[in-house]
């Protein structure tokens, strides 16, 4: 099936589900559903910042508009719902940056290996609206826009049967990859055969063996299950990829100003719980990991894989000049809260 057809049969399928929602509620007082769609668990900082979210605009909205929170993929994978977004059958969706490159080039820039110094640089550039407000704005004409960030840590290695402590490790390893052109690249200079899925197909297909290892944060082996096939995770830390929260562009412009200031204060809101609640969730996954699930936490030297993608980065601002000022503006950052010992 078409990843089209597959996207114009979710848009039916949910009309048909939430129309029947609403004539099922008709005599009660109307109001404007508002559908947020992710694809973490309830447990996740994503979910209960979402949560905040909703509890904020229903404060004091709430004779107005319903927001409803579906986690765990409920509406489809980050594409189809990044796609039901556009369309406007979903208000808003939490979508890794990765995938949103191919709506809009310039959001390669977030994607490129190893472009924060540190996690202050990370979330300094992020917080800067000269910075992010033109990328986020940059996928108007495709129907929706960013509204805040969110943090999802590093992003490493993590294999079923053999430790990474070197590049020479990976080769010829299959390895899944968030479904962008850049992260395939990169898997290719690294010598290992990228294999772009969904997140919600990553558990299986690392059970039936279908792939060796992937790559994500701490997060991915305890909330979602992956430390129990995997039990070696390799802190290179080849990227610092945030979560976007996009929301359709008409629906958000279609909003009175007073409602439109609510619905912004929640997003505010939103981006402070998540990357609060991001903190801790970390640290008690780590700790879940290495002593419930016997995970082994390696830290190989960073250089080898920096030096190994570095072509990537120098092809991807070649060929897309209008990187380059988001990039000097990056490294000013970099300069500023640079990698700290050990």
């Amino acid at each position: 099936m078409s990843r089209k057809f597959r996207s114009i049969l979710m848009v039916l399928v949910l009309a048909l589900v939430f129309g029947a929602c609403a004539k099922k509620n008709e005599t009660k007082p109307a109001k404007t559903i508002i559908r947020v769609g992710h694809n973490q668990s309830q447990n996740h900082p994503t979910h209960l910042g979402l949560l905040a979210f909703e509890k904020y605009v229903e404060e004091n909205l709430g004779d107005k508009y319903d927001v409803q929170v579906y986690p765990s993929e409920l509406l489809g994978s980050q594409i189809d719902m990044v796609q039901l977004t556009q369309t406007g059958a979903i208000n808003i969706c939490v979508a890794s940056n990765a995938i949103l490159e191919t709506f809009n080039d310039v959001r390669e820039i977030f994607n490129l290996p190893y472009l924060f110094a540190s996690s202050e640089a990370y979330h300094h550039v992020m917080d800067d609206p000269s910075i992010v407000k033109p990328i986020f704005e940059s996928t108007r004409d495709g129907g929706f826009e960013g509204v805040c960030w969110l943090d999802a840590g590093s992003r490493s290695f993590y294999t079923k049967d053999k430790p990474i402590n070197s590049v020479a490790d990976l080769k010829g390893l299959k390895i899944r990859v968030q479904q962008s052109p850049t992260n395939v690249k990169m898997m290719n200079l690294l010598g290992s055969s990228a294999s772009p899925m969904g997140f919600g197909e990553v558990y299986t297909a690392l059970q039936s063996g279908i792939i060796d290892g992937a790559e994500n944060n701490e997060m991915a082996l305890t909330d979602n299950g992956h430390g129990e096939v995997c039990k070696y995770y390799s802190y290179d830390m080849h990227q610092m990829v945030p979560d976007i929260v996009i929301a359709n562009y008409h629906w958000l412009e279609s909003l009175p100003k007073e409602d439109r200031k609510v619905f912004d204060e929640g997003f505010k809101i939103l981006n402070e719980v998540q990357r609060k609640e991001w903190q801790t969730a970390v640290s008690k996954a780590k700790d879940k990991a290495e002593n419930e699930l016997g995970v082994e936490f390696i830290y190989p030297d960073q250089k080898p894989f920096v030096d190994a993608v570095s072509p990537l980065t120098q092809e991807v601002l070649k060929r897309n000049e209008k990187l380059i000022p988001f990039y000097e503006a990056i490294q000013k950052y970099n300069k500023q809260f640079p990698a700290k010992e050990g």
